[in-house]
């Protein structure tokens, strides 16, 4: 098939969003599909007022006409709520195509720590945007569960993978120097992922933070004996998961996180609390610890064996996930006639500018 995928998340963006649609695609390839992307580096951008390292893009529908004139898709997935998604979805709804979108992040919570908007105006937008979805996937049972109380009935769980061929557990010259255990953070340094959770947690030894973000400075001027590297990414990361002893994950507000999957990968437990990702993530007691109380989840996690992380981690591969999102794409189009036949570039760029 032919498979248009429509986000606002896009590289150089480094987080989740992008690395699950990288493999996926990556998968797909494998199997013959054609993919192509529509994303804000397309487009005139401007960063977030709140965030600035995200873009926001200045979307027109000629512009975005003209990028789906270039790819005559069989199928098309909105991955994310942004201008770019907004963009897309206005444009199926008009010339007739049905589409399958997704919810990654928890922008009703996002927004209301960085604005004061209320999450019942955002979820009003959010139901709005998916409501002329065919399918909306989601990363885990719980997040689908809150957004059927949101009135987002048509859900379907969609999980998430490891690359196992780059993270795997063995032998790491990293962190060597510092005294242990070594207990790491990777991700966004941002406000949303409770970070100070961990950095104010008791439990004794050196405490790691992988990666950047508006709150970089600032934490690390606050807590000076904590190791801060920047962003790491493919060896190198895998090199610092395997240096460590336990793998912490403070946010409350993540939907997954990829990074558990990794870190198990390497051989790493995972302390988190009991909330939305984490509890549909950590189903094996084995292979990590949640708890109210942090610093009681790293401990427990500092008892547990690595190999059965690692096996743990063997459930989850891309190349499962990328067979879960192909079978939930509509592939079948349908609406006006005027989109339904092959066009050339030309003729359907065209036959779009007539139906606006």
């Amino acid at each position: 098939m032919n498979l248009l995928l429509i986000t606002d998340a896009w590289e150089p963006q480094i987080n989740g969003v992008v690395t699950c649609y990288q493999h996926v695609i990556r998968e797909l390839e494998n199997d013959g599909h054609v993919v192509h992307t529509i994303h804000p580096g397309l487009f005139p951008s401007m960063p977030c007022p709140f965030y600035k390292s995200i873009p926001l893009a200045w979307v027109t529908q000629g512009a975005f006409i003209r990028q789906v004139g270039i790819f005559l898709p069989d199928a098309i997935h909105i991955a994310t709520e942004g201008p770019v998604g907004m963009a897309g979805r206005k444009w199926c709804r008009k010339h007739g195509f049905r589409f399958t979108s997704s919810y990654h992040t928890q922008f009703p919570r996002y927004l209301k720590s960085y604005t004061g908007l209320p999450e019942s105006f955002t979820f009003a937008a959010i139901r709005r945007f998916h409501a002329a979805s065919e399918k909306v996937l989601v990363p885990t049972k719980s997040v689908g569960d809150e957004l059927n109380r949101q009135g987002i009935q048509h859900t379907r769980v969609w999980t998430r993978g490891v690359d196992h061929d780059l993270f795997f557990p063995g032998e790491s010259s990293v962190f060597r120097h510092l005294p242990g255990p070594i207990m790491i953070y990777c991700g966004r340094v941002a406000r949303e992922k409770n970070i100070e959770a961990f950095l104010r947690s008791d439990q004794a030894g050196t405490k790691v933070v992988i990666g950047n973000g508006p709150a970089f400075n600032s934490l690390k001027h606050q807590f000076p004996d904590v190791v801060w590297t920047g962003f790491k990414r493919g060896k190198d990361l895998a090199d610092c998961y395997r240096a460590g002893d336990v793998f912490v994950f403070p946010s409350k507000t993540d939907t997954f996180g990829v990074v558990m999957l990794e870190a198990m990968a390497c051989g790493l437990p995972v302390a988190a609390y009991p909330v939305t990702g984490p509890i549909d993530v950590i189903r094996n007691p084995k292979a990590g610890a949640l708890d109210d109380n942090l610093s009681a989840a790293i401990e427990k996690c500092l008892t547990l064996d690595r190999s059965d992380c690692v096996a743990f981690s063997r459930t989850f591969t891309w190349k499962n996930t990328a067979n879960l999102f192909s079978q939930q794409l509509v592939r079948k189009q349908c609406g006006k006639p005027a989109v339904t036949r092959a066009y050339s570039s030309e003729e359907f760029i065209s036959a779009s500018i007539s139906l606006n």
